[in-house]
């Protein structure tokens, strides 16, 4: 494409999207309130699954030892349980360490009671590994793998807790999904629109233009780069208002209520919009030319 017929179309587009300016400002504001809800939705589920995955991370399955083990046998069972791609972490727990965690629970205050058993240790025989997954929802095939493993007496896990966080990151993943969805029928609806209007305006002037041997790419090419500017604009005016709100609204809760600090920890502005700002982008003009794409196809005959 030379520069010229680059320049030409790229003016053109401008001057529909001036000319049907009430239309074109309707289909960005649309648009833009479409990426905006989205990008609220978005901000808010990916600090609800960092919240989960902190959960997630605190889950851990608790693998005890058949009696009379030796440290060397359970050192070889841990090896095998580490090679697992389910395991982020483990961690031995010995016997003495089980008792003086024992200890600080059940005998606080009553230190005295507990020397009766300075000599003999009553948790002996449960020296243990602590197990942390990555994805919870991979419990129950690590589960059965480690019982299946020689020298493993149980294994206790918490069924309720991995399926609820499961069933919820499924849930977040779904309401995605269908929100998404609904955004992008909703602005490829208005901009198709917006584009079906410049088309109606300038049908005479296309005849002429085909009539003095314009090809079908430089009549369709303006009304293409004016739906992808539309999605352009629809998507950069919320970008911008979100990550002021964003910003403002983390350093507000942060310093407001300082007693949610380690509670609930607001993922940075960085981490949020590096991933939300390319997505935004490709939404918005893949959803303008979409629109103007389909538009053209059905209403546009050259």
């Amino acid at each position: 494409m030379r520069i010229s017929t680059f320049l030409y179309t790229l003016w053109q587009g401008i001057r529909n999207i001036w000319k049907n300016k009430m239309f074109s400002l309707a289909s960005i504001a649309t648009m833009s309130a479409c990426i905006f809800l989205f990008g609220i939705f978005y901000s808010i589920v990916v600090n609800f699954q960092s919240v989960v995955r902190e959960v997630e991370s605190g889950v851990a399955i608790t693998v005890f030892f058949e009696d009379g083990l030796s440290q060397a046998q359970m050192e070889a069972i841990g090896e095998q349980i580490g090679k697992r791609a389910e395991v982020s972490r483990k961690k031995f727990v010995s016997a003495d360490e089980t008792w003086e965690e024992f200890q600080k629970v059940y005998f606080e205050g009553e230190e005295d009671m507990a020397k009766d058993f300075a000599e003999d240790n009553p948790l002996a025989n449960s020296a243990h590994y602590e197990v942390y997954m990555n994805d919870i929802s991979m419990q129950q095939p690590l589960v059965t793998f480690i019982q299946s493993l020689n020298g493993v007496a149980e294994v206790k896990s918490s069924d309720v807790a991995a399926n609820t966080l499961t069933d919820f990151n499924s849930l977040l993943g779904y309401v995605s999904a269908g929100i998404i969805l609904i955004l992008l029928c909703v602005a490829v609806f208005l901009i198709s629109n917006t584009v079906t209007i410049g088309i109606a305006v300038r049908r005479e002037e296309i005849g002429i233009m085909k009539l003095i041997g314009a090809t079908d790419f430089f009549v369709r090419a303006p009304f293409i780069v004016e739906g992808i500017l539309i999605g352009l604009l629809g998507a950069i005016i919320p970008l911008s208002v979100l990550f002021v709100m964003y910003r403002r609204i983390i350093t507000y809760v942060g310093e407001r209520f300082r007693w949610l600090n380690g509670i609930l920890d607001f993922l940075p502005v960085e981490a949020v919009f590096s991933t939300l700002v390319p997505v935004a982008l490709v939404l918005g003009v893949g959803i303008g030319f979409l629109g103007s794409f389909l538009t053209i196809r059905k209403h546009l005959r050259v």
